[in-house]
């Protein structure tokens, strides 16, 4: 069954790393404007800080692989827009703002009931493998489809790929609508009589009370806000620093270059939680990720910009990863949805806004004074890791054991 949910999650992803390159750069192409390419991941990011509380507390009791199917398909309809519109003339900034927006929000909801698929699927000793499994496919496509998305836009054009992309979703959606155990019931059901906000409390209540997920979400708030200014400058980035082409196919080089650091980092997440302490690899991670946005900001060529994006990426993935391995791994089932789907929502807080503000900052003071700022906050949301008392906490392995041999906590009516 894991199989199969991969296959899902690959055809998907292939269509999504086209797209991460088509829709910003026909957006660019169309309005030369750094503020509207801010805007677009801002309002990616945003559907996570706005909807992440409900949702998560509602999928925990849907049916996952309807709401995995569902929110495929409504992807698709977003994404085949373009192409119709494209073809009879009628596409616009704002059509491909709100086609970002709905994937957006459809995410929310296919990643708050992957959240619990996925124990469901492999049982909780497999959760980090099988975490590993998926970052390692999605980055391997992530480092292909990249360049290709750029080579087809820059060729064929920006609405074909998301037609790819719409037709991947599709397929995506009728692999998923096979699983039956998608819908296999947790240890402990969440009670249907629980009203909602009373859900969302127990899963912030949760978060609280542990104070590793508590800080390291918390920390992810700093890594959230300079990822969404680096996202959100990509190709301006490319065309202002690096002297490329807005059509030019190497801006997909760069995309791919991301992806290349999210694999690494994917690669040794596992290795690291084994020898390290959790708190020692965020911490670390976030110094590594500040000091290479400084490379970011100042390198001008191609090549440079390709390396330094590259080990960026490994050292920002590396701070999420850890945090949401550690969520996964220590969260009781009925709570997986709620606290997985409210912790991602808080750590990924700072990412519209650091896109929203990236964009400002390189129309009126310029793109390296931006990304500056953006080394900065890291940097020193590195200083305060290292004052927060959660972080203090050992091994993953030690984690796991420790919140196992606790009592389970009772899911109020």
């Amino acid at each position: 069954m894991l199989r199969r949910y991969l296959w899902s999650r690959g055809i998907s992803w292939t269509g999504n790393a086209l797209t991460a390159v088509a829709l910003p750069l026909m957006l660019f192409q169309l309005t030369g404007s750094a503020a509207l390419a801010g805007l677009l991941a801002a309002v990616e990011a945003l559907p996570y800080l706005v909807l992440g509380l409900p949702v998560g507390a509602l999928v925990d009791r849907w049916s996952a692989r309807s709401t995995l199917t569902v929110s495929s398909l409504v992807s698709a309809a977003a994404a085949v827009s373009i192409p119709i519109a494209a073809a009879v003339d009628a596409l616009t900034s704002a059509h491909l703002i709100l086609v970002g927006l709905t994937t957006s929000i459809a995410f929310v909801c296919f990643d708050a009931a992957s959240f619990g698929a996925i124990p469901r699927i492999v049982g909780r000793d497999g959760i980090a493998s099988a975490t590993a499994r998926m970052m390692t496919i999605s980055t391997l496509i992530g480092i292909a489809g990249p360049p290709l998305g750029g080579l087809l836009a820059a060729t064929a054009g920006g609405p074909v790929v998301l037609l790819i992309d719409a037709i991947s979703y599709g397929i995506g959606a009728l692999i998923l609508a096979g699983i039956p155990t998608l819908d296999a019931a947790p240890h402990t059901a969440v009670p249907r009589r629980m009203r909602l906000r009373d859900s969302i409390l127990e899963g912030l209540s949760y978060i609280r009370s542990v104070p590793i997920i508590r800080d390291l979400t918390l920390l992810g708030i700093g890594n959230s806000l300079a990822g969404g200014a680096v996202s959100g400058l990509l190709i301006v980035t490319a065309v202002r620093s690096l002297g490329l082409a807005s059509d030019s196919a190497a801006i997909g080089v760069l995309f791919g270059a991301a992806a290349v650091g999210a694999l690494v980092s994917s690669w040794v997440i596992g290795p690291l939680q084994r020898r390290l302490p959790v708190g020692a690899i965020t911490i670390g991670a976030l110094v590594a990720s500040g000091t290479l946005l400084v490379g970011w900001a100042v390198t001008t060529s191609l090549l440079g910009g390709v390396i330094v994006l590259a080990l960026w990426q490994a050292a920002a993935t590396t701070v999420s990863l850890n945090g949401i391995i550690v969520r996964q791994s220590i969260t009781p089932d009925p709570l997986q949805g709620r606290v997985n789907t409210t912790a991602r929502m808080i750590a990924w807080g700072g990412q519209p806004f650091g896109a929203g503000l990236g964009g400002l900052l390189a129309d009126s003071i310029g793109v390296r004074p931006a990304l500056l700022a953006a080394a900065a906050v890291t940097l020193l949301t590195a200083l305060g890791a290292a004052f927060l008392p959660g972080l203090r906490a050992g091994l993953l392995t030690a984690l796991r054991a420790d919140r196992q041999d606790q009592p389970p906590r009772p899911t109020t009516s």
